[in-house]
């Protein structure tokens, strides 16, 4: 699951936007579709959903719109802004 991290402070609209990272006090800038991207990363919370609703938006074919997407996720990951979260996994302990 994507998702922004604590402390960032999206502003986002069809026309761009920007995110604050309240730990650095610095705003990333976006453009229309890297904000369309986030917008549809934070709605489905998976980049497989996010590139079809992206792919659709834009009409581009799904290869090209998986890698708009995994690139904006990327970047804003790199930068701190955002993590993909790995569901935990139920471990079970010898009583099993």
């Amino acid at each position: 699951m994507w998702q922004l991290r604590e402390g960032s402070r999206p502003v986002l609209t069809d026309e761009g936007g920007a995110i604050l990272n309240e730990r650095t006090g610095r705003w990333t800038y976006l453009t229309p579709t890297a904000s369309a991207a986030v917008l549809f990363l934070l709605a489905s919370g998976d980049q497989g959903q996010a590139s079809e609703q992206y792919s659709a938006l834009y009409r581009l074919s799904p290869e090209q719109a998986a890698a708009d997407v995994r690139a904006v996720a990327d970047a804003l990951t790199t930068q701190g802004i955002s993590r993909e979260l790995v569901p935990r996994t139920r471990r079970w302990g010898w009583w099993r």
